[in-house]
């Protein structure tokens, strides 16, 4: 029977019909390091990992049984996959899935930012609220306003129809390649003009070498002062230090983030600042998505077990 490595607890049924199929080990720590990546890749036939595991291009360089990484999510910037073709390593992915999920978490941000809902539960849990008053908490209305979008793939797509539709929003956006969206977006020259235009810019591209501190200082600098900033892509596509100054220094509103350049950590300014909404990577996190994440990792292995190609293969 073939080993299989799953680095976290995934969904019951899910991994159920995985011991029907393998033998299974279910690593029970926390993120296996590029050591903890290198051993496993000596070890197991396949391995179902996901991200904060660090399989970059040193964990390749040694003793090879691994075949296939059967990525639970649709990011895998934590996987050379350049390194792990090179060493005979399929690697895939799972999209679509989480598609609706991270969407929503997209309007979650950028409503409870805009309505500074994050200080107010504060407030009333902290017995700080001294009833209703005329100017207590005033937030930023959504309704009619102009969403920026960077990164207009499945996920940014999805945000913009939720958008448009729902609260009648001017949706531009910035993308490194020409694209038609169904819905009515215009897409502009260049990063900062959409980052200008926008009075909530929401950042939904993949993560990895080519957009890495994509959001800099200058981007940053672009926005209007009363803009409000959302990250639903992955942490190191901001300059966490430039983003923490902006909002130190009221150059924006606020920002509503998902997601951190250091995860799990959370930089002690951040942690201070009240006109952010700070959510621990919950883009995917519903009990649908996460099982059909977990399944589409597991189909992908199957497949591969089967000698079929992977439907999800990205290497």
């Amino acid at each position: 029977m073939l080993k299989l490595l799953i680095t976290r607890k995934i969904a019951d049924p899910v991994l159920e019909q995985a011991k029907n199929l393998f033998d299974v080990t279910l690593h029970d720590g926390g993120p296996l390091s590029v050591t903890d990546s290198a051993t496993a890749l000596a070890s197991y036939d396949a391995i179902l990992p996901t991200l904060g595991d660090d399989f970059s291009a040193a964990a390749f360089s040694g003793e090879m049984r691994c075949k296939i990484l059967g990525n639970f999510g649709v990011g895998y910037n934590h996987i050379d996959a350049a390194a792990a073709a090179d060493a005979g390593v399929i690697v895939t992915n799972t999209p679509d899935v989480l598609t609706d999920a991270t969407a929503d978490i997209a309007l979650t941000l950028l409503l409870a930012t805009a309505r500074r809902a994050g200080e107010g539960e504060r407030m009333v849990r902290d017995g700080r609220w001294g009833g209703f008053g005329p100017k207590g908490l005033l937030g930023t209305q959504v309704t009619g306003k102009t969403l920026g979008i960077i990164g207009m793939g499945r996920i940014g797509q999805a945000i913009a129809a939720r958008c448009h539709y729902g609260f009648g929003m001017d949706v531009v956006f910035h993308n490194r390649s020409p694209k038609v969206t169904e819905v009515p977006a215009r897409q502009l020259e260049s990063l900062v003009e959409v980052m200008r235009a926008a009075d909530f810019v929401v950042v939904a591209t993949p993560g990895g070498a080519e957009t890495t501190k994509l959001i800099n200082s200058a981007a940053l600098a672009a926005m209007k002062s009363s803009a409000i900033f959302v990250n639903i892509s992955r942490g190191e596509v901001v300059d966490e230090e430039a983003l923490i100054t902006a909002l130190e220094e009221g150059r924006i509103a606020g920002a509503g983030l998902d997601v951190y350049e250091k995860e799990p950590f959370v930089p002690p300014r951040l942690l201070a600042l009240e006109n952010c909404v700070l959510l621990p990577h919950l883009g995917s996190a519903t009990v649908e998505t996460r099982q059909a994440m977990g399944q589409m990792a597991l189909d992908n292995i199957i497949a591969w077990s089967e000698d079929r190609d992977p439907p999800q293969r990205v290497n």
